[in-house]
């Protein structure tokens, strides 16, 4: 998914707002992907983005465990009286809202009597392989040979965990996200590989050389970035900026220590008080971002449509072209660039106009904006 601040122009601050997607370490679109069917009773009796209370309304109280999930709560319906003969753990945030499911099954779950999420499995590439031992599984002695197994749609991420050969898979475990906290559902994640361990003196466990480089970074922050990104992008319901803020201030607080992430959140937190109408406040967010990871062409953006909502014209036009040198394909920034120039420098506007739409041409998403420069084109040309 790509960073946010490709899409922020002078004109349509607020809706571009709502275009912002990832984190910019990791701005790629995920591939096109077969459907996440399945035959199995996992996640029917819940949806994700359900809250709380509906939750716990429809299950007995009796079946059901929790524990603490970070800033949210881990609610548990244990093998013995779940559908699907599995753990299954249910996360909510600290809103009470249901952000992601994992379904777990130690002692393994063969998928021969399952040929719609066969089909499915046999249509991916895994994800990550690796080797763990599960001394639970029932079918032939220890199997080691582990891939994780991914797919989705358009907002949340699927998982699935299988041991075995491609013919006859056996599900270890699946989980279910919406995708700002897919990093935090990875069934490769140390804390999730230990449920398959033995529960008492047995040699299972993992044989894992390295983890992911957000298994390093401090889980609340992890968290409530992606709580904030949840928020600010209305993967569950509309957009809420105050939620936004909290979470993001709350990442920064958490310690990350990967300057990537902690520029970044600083940058969304930038953009969460743009969006409330605080713009001294996104100033300097967005300016502490780029002091601690600089000359990043999109939050250069972000900050150049500050400057202009706070009257700081040269500031902005500072911004543009920085932004613009960086990368000189960089369709909305030209865009700024050319309304920054209009009054001063016509003739430069019209340059940066005529450049914007060679760049975005044959793009559907540009179209409103292409139209308006066109007008905008004619108007300079008078």
């Amino acid at each position: 998914m790509g960073i946010s601040g490709r899409n922020i122009g002078l004109t349509g601050f607020m809706l571009v707002l709502s275009m912002m997607m990832g984190c910019g370490q990791n701005a790629s679109v995920r591939p096109s992907l077969p459907p996440s069917a399945t035959d199995l009773a996992l996640l029917k009796s819940t949806a994700l983005c359900e809250r709380k209370p509906e939750f716990l309304e429809r299950h007995a109280s009796s079946a059901l465990a929790s524990n603490p999930w970070g800033s949210g709560q881990e609610v548990v319906i244990s093998e013995t009286h779940s559908a699907s003969g599995g753990d299954e753990s249910y996360f909510f945030d600290e809103n009470g809202v249901l952000v992601g499911a994992l379904f777990t099954f130690p002692k393994g779950l063969n998928l021969d009597p399952y040929p719609v999420l066969r089909d499915t499995l046999s249509r991916l590439k895994p994800s990550v392989e690796f080797y763990a031992n599960v001394s639970q599984l029932e079918t032939t002695a220890n199997m080691e040979a582990s891939s994780i197994f991914e797919t989705g749609d358009e907002k949340t991420t699927t998982q699935y965990l299988i041991a075995g050969s491609r013919k006859h898979p056996i599900l270890l475990q699946a989980s279910f996200t919406i995708d700002p906290y897919v990093r935090l559902f990875s069934p490769y994640r140390r804390e999730f590989l230990d449920r398959l361990r033995a529960s008492k003196g047995g040699n299972g466990g993992h044989n894992i050389e390295s983890q992911g480089s957000e298994d390093k970074e401090p889980f609340v922050a992890l968290q409530q970035f992606a709580r904030g990104q949840s928020a600010q992008l209305a993967y569950c319901g509309e957009k809420n900026y105050d939620v936004a803020a909290d979470a993001y201030h709350k990442a920064i607080a958490g310690g990350f220590t990967n300057k990537v992430w902690l520029a970044e959140a600083h940058h969304k937190l930038g953009l969460s008080w743009a969006a409330k109408g605080q713009f001294d406040r996104a100033k300097a967010e967005i300016v502490q971002s780029l002091t601690i990871r600089p000359n990043i062409p999109e939050v250069l953006n972000n900050l150049g449509t500050v400057h202009m909502k706070l009257g700081e014209k040269a500031a902005a036009l500072s911004s543009f072209e920085r932004a613009v040198t960086l990368r000189p394909n960089y369709a909305v920034a030209r865009y700024n660039l050319g309304e920054a120039l209009e009054e001063t420098n016509p003739k430069r506007a019209l340059a940066e106009y005529e450049t914007f739409l060679a760049l975005v041409e044959g793009i559907p998403e540009e179209e409103a904006r292409a139209a308006h420069v066109e007008e905008r084109i004619k108007a300079l040309k008078r």
